[in-house]
C-alpha cells in the first residue's frame, strides 16, 4: 500500500512538469527560470519554504534532537529567526532592486547589473560556487530518497536514488520554475500535514500508556537547552544562510507585486515556524514513544509506520519524498539558470544565443548536475544527510549573504567590494571545513564575518560608484508597483 501511494505521488509531480511544458513550449528564459514574475502569495510562500526545508527537516533535525537532546534546538531557533528576517527585511528590496537592475532573473545577474558592470567575472565566480555547492546539496536530497525507500520498502538504496533523481530531473527539465513552484506548493502542504500528525498522534497514544520508555529514562541532560556557547552560536548561525540562499531568495524576485510580498511573508513565516516546532517535537516525542532505535535518522519514518495504517503512512511518508524533491528541483533549476544566464549566454555565446538555445543549455546542466549529485549520494563516504546540507548551506550563506544585503542597503557599495566579499566568504568557509572543523564552531559564522569585512574594506578602498549606479540605487528604493 505504501508503494502504491509513493507511485501515485511520483506520477502526480511528474504530471505537473508535463503540464507546464505543454503550456509554455514557446516561453523565454524569464518564464522558464523565474515564472515570468507571476507567482502569487501562497505559491511563492510555500514554494520558498518547501525548497528550504529539505528532507533534513523530516530526517536530519528529528534525528539530531532524538540522539543529542534539546541542545540541538538552537538550529531550529536560528532558522526561524533568519527566515523571518529574510522575508521582512530582504524580500521587498530584492524584488524591487532586481526589477530596476535590468529585470535580473538570477542572483549573479542581479549583482552584476546592480553595479552596471560590463565585467563577467562576478557572474563566473557566482556560477562556479552555485554549481559546486548545489551539487553537494542535491546529493543530500537524493540520499534521503534512498534511505526512505530502503527503510520502508526494502529497495536497494542506490536503486531508489536513481529512481528519485530521474523523477526530479524530469519535471524540472520539462516545466522549469513554474513546475518547480507548483510542485513545491503541494509538497509544502504535505510536509506540514505529516509533521503535525506524527507527534500529535504519538502524544495521544502515550497518554494511553503506549510509550516505549518513560521520560525519566532519557539520557542525562536531554532536556538541557543551554549546553555550551559553540552549540548556541552555531545553531543561531544557521539563520545567516537565508540571506544568501539563491534557491530561496529567487522566490522573492518572482512574486508578482509588493502586496503579495507582504502576504507571502506572513504565510511563509507561519508555515516555517510550525514546521520547525513540530520537527523538534518529532525528535523528542519520538525518543519517548519509540525508546532506543538503532538508526536515529529514521526516527520520523519509524514513528509514522508504528502509529498509522498503510494508506495513511504512505501519504505521510510521501512528505519525505516531497521534502527531498522540493529542495533538489530548486537547486537544479538555480544551477541551470546560473550557468545558462551567467556563463553560457554572455561568455560562451557572447549574447548571440536565442531563448530556445538558452532553455536547452539550462536543461542540459540540470542533467549534468543530477548525474554528479548521484555519484556523491551513492558514495558511502560522502557523509550523512545533515552533513551534506550543513556544508552547502554554509558556503552559500557565507559567500552571498553579506554581498546581497550590502547591495540592498548601502549606496556606497561597489562591484569590487561585492566580488571580493563573495570570494572571501566562500574561501574562509571552505578552509574552515577542511582545517578547523574540529573547533565545533559552524563554518558559516567565520565565513560570513570574513565576507562582510572584506566587502566593506575593499569598497572603502575603492572609488565611489558612478552617478548612474547611485541613481539606480535611489530608483530601486523609491520603486512602487
Amino acid at each position: 500500500m505504501e508503494l502504491a501511494i509513493f507511485i501515485i505521488y511520483l506520477v502526480f509531480v511528474l504530471a505537473i512538469g508535463v503540464f507546464f511544458f505543454l503550456r509554455s513550449k514557446n516561453a523565454g528564459e524569464k518564464e522558464y527560470f523565474l515564472g515570468g514574475r507571476k507567482m502569487g502569495a501562497w505559491v511563492s510562500a510555500l514554494s520558498a519554504g518547501a525548497s528550504d526545508m529539505s528532507a533534513w527537516v523530516l530526517m536530519g533535525l528529528p534525528a539530531s534532537i532524538y540522539a543529542y537532546g534539546m541542545g540541538r534546538t538552537w538550529i531550529a531557533i536560528g532558522l526561524a529567526i533568519g527566515y523571518a528576517l529574510s522575508w521582512i527585511i530582504e524580500a521587498p528590496r530584492l524584488r524591487r532592486f532586481s526589477i530596476v537592475a535590468d529585470d535580473s532573473i538570477t542572483i549573479p545577474q542581479y549583482l552584476t547589473n546592480r553595479f552596471k558592470s560590463s565585467s563577467q567575472f562576478m557572474r563566473i565566480v557566482c556560477a562556479v560556487i552555485f554549481l559546486v555547492a548545489y551539487t553537494v546539496y542535491a546529493a543530500s536530497s537524493i540520499k534521503a530518497c534512498g534511505t526512505l525507500f530502503n527503510t520502508v520498502l526494502g529497495i536497494n538504496p542506490n536503486t531508489a536514488m536513481y529512481i528519485a533523481a530521474g523523477i526530479i530531473v524530469a519535471y524540472t527539465f520539462l516545466g522549469g520554475f513554474s513546475a518547480v513552484c507548483w510542485t513545491d506548493f503541494f509538497q509544502g502542504l504535505l510536509m506540514l500535514a505529516a509533521l503535525l500528525a506524527a507527534p500529535i498522534f504519538a502524544l495521544f497514544l502515550m497518554k494511553g500508556g503506549q510509550a516505549a520508555s518513560a521520560v525519566s529514562a532519557l539520557p542525562a541532560g536531554y532536556w538541557k537547552l543551554f549546553t555550551n556557547w559553540k552549540d548556541v552560536a552555531s545553531g543561531l548561525g544557521w539563520g545567516l544562510g537565508y540571506f544568501g540562499m539563491p534557491h530561496i531568495i529567487i522566490r522573492f524576485m518572482s512574486v508578482r507585486s509588493a502586496h503579495d510580498i507582504r502576504k507571502s511573508a506572513r504565510i511563509g513565516i507561519t508555515w516555517t515556524w510550525i514546521i520547525l516546532i513540530f520537527s523538534v517535537a518529532s525528535g523528542c516525542i519520538g525518543h519517548i514513544f519509540l525508546g532506543d532505535i538503532a538508526d536515529s535518522s529514521v526516527v520520523f519514518i519509524t514513528l509514522v509506520r508504528k502509529i498509522f495504517p498503510g494508506v495513511i503512512s504512505g501519504i505521510l511518508l510521501s512528505a519525505i519524498l516531497a521534502a527531498a524533491m522540493s529542495t533538489a528541483d530548486s537547486q537544479l533549476l538555480a544551477s541551470a539558470s546560473a550557468f545558462a544566464s551567467d556563463i553560457y549566454k554572455p561568455v560562451i555565446r557572447k549574447n548571440k544565443s536565442s531563448d530556445k538555445e538558452m532553455l536547452w543549455a539550462g536543461r542540459y546542466v540540470v542533467l549534468i548536475i543530477a548525474v554528479v549529485a548521484m555519484i556523491i549520494a551513492v558514495n558511502p563516504k560522502s557523509g550523512t544527510i545533515m552533513d551534506l546540507v550543513e556544508n552547502a548551506w554554509g558556503v552559500f550563506g557565507a559567500a552571498f549573504g553579506p554581498a546581497i544585503m550590502l547591495s540592498l542597503f548601502w549606496k556606497r557599495f561597489t562591484f569590487k567590494g561585492a566580488t571580493a566579499g563573495i570570494i572571501a566568504g566562500a574561501a574562509v568557509d571552505i578552509l574552515w571545513i577542511i582545517f578547523l572543523k574540529s573547533t565545533g564552531l559552524y563554518e558559516i559564522i567565520p565565513g560570513a564575518v570574513a565576507g562582510l569585512i572584506v566587502a566593506v574594506v575593499v569598497t572603502l578602498l575603492d572609488k565611489k560608484p558612478s552617478k548612474e549606479v547611485e541613481e539606480l540605487f535611489d530608483t530601486a528604493v523609491e520603486f512602487k508597483d
